[in-house]
């Protein structure tokens, strides 16, 4: 069984906080564009659009931009620069294993840039396939915890076909097939209950424990990787002590 991932528990909760910024609208937009470009516009035959829409409405991303960017995928709206999507691997401080997950108009650009900010915090991005077997692609869905019971939700989960669930600091986590993400969502959200984040993402097949002083290092080079442009996701396999992944979690 793989791993759950900390910094999953602790990004969702900058949701709202970059969409007052609009840094979350410009990504989401990319993220519908693409995924109507790779598989149409039509949300009900696409389901990485789908879930690209449900995390626009998550952070209440007009329905003018969520319609824009599918006019734009699929060569309805404007003419723009290509789109290219890609993975970058490395690794951190403390030997932790990254994979950056990149959508840019400028691969020329984009590279050189997400090296500096790579060695800037004591990592280095290493060649294609360098860490990603350390990765499995699964459905995560992330849930917050108030209010919630634990074994009722993970009953729920289970017999809507989940592979594991956990709770991760103030969230649980439920981790799934590719395949089954979108119907779990949705027996999830017909039970009254709020999904914070659905998505496919690289789940760690093992993790790496941090000391505060570690953890504070690699949270600074995975904030930073965000905040760039390009970058649409970071995933890593780290593992938080827990004072500061309630700390973490408690400001955001």
């Amino acid at each position: 069984m793989a791993g759950h991932s900390h910094w999953a528990s602790i990004k969702h909760k900058k949701g709202a906080a970059d969409a007052k910024k609009g840094k979350a609208f410009s990504k989401i937009a990319r993220m519908i564009t693409v995924a109507a470009r790779r598989g149409g516009g039509n949300p009900e035959m696409n389901p990485r659009l789908q879930l690209a829409i449900s995390k626009a409405r998550a952070v209440n991303m007009p329905k003018d931009n969520i319609e824009r960017a599918i006019q734009k995928g699929t060569g309805e709206g404007s003419a723009e620069a290509e789109l290219f999507e890609c993975m970058y691997e490395g690794y951190g401080p403390s030997g932790v294993a990254l994979m950056v997950e990149i959508v840019t108009d400028n691969k020329n650009r984009t590279p050189p840039e997400i090296r500096k900010i790579f060695e800037r915090f004591g990592g280095n991005m290493g060649e294609s396939g360098c860490v990603s077997w350390m990765f499995e692609k699964k459905g995560l869905i992330i849930i917050n915890s108030d209010t919630l019971n634990e074994d009722d939700l993970m009953m729920l989960a289970l017999e809507a076909g989940a592979e594991d669930m956990q709770k991760v600091g103030d969230a649980f986590q439920v981790i799934c097939s590719q395949a089954d993400l979108y119907n779990i969502k949705v027996a999830i959200e017909n039970k009254n209950i709020t999904v914070q984040t659905a998505e496919l993402s690289w789940i760690p097949k093992n993790s790496v424990d941090l000391d505060e002083t570690a953890g504070r290092k690699v949270l600074g080079l995975m904030e930073a990787l965000e905040e760039h442009d390009d970058v649409q996701n970071v995933y890593s396999n780290f593992n938080l002590p827990q004072s500061l992944l309630a700390e973490m979690q408690s400001s955001k």
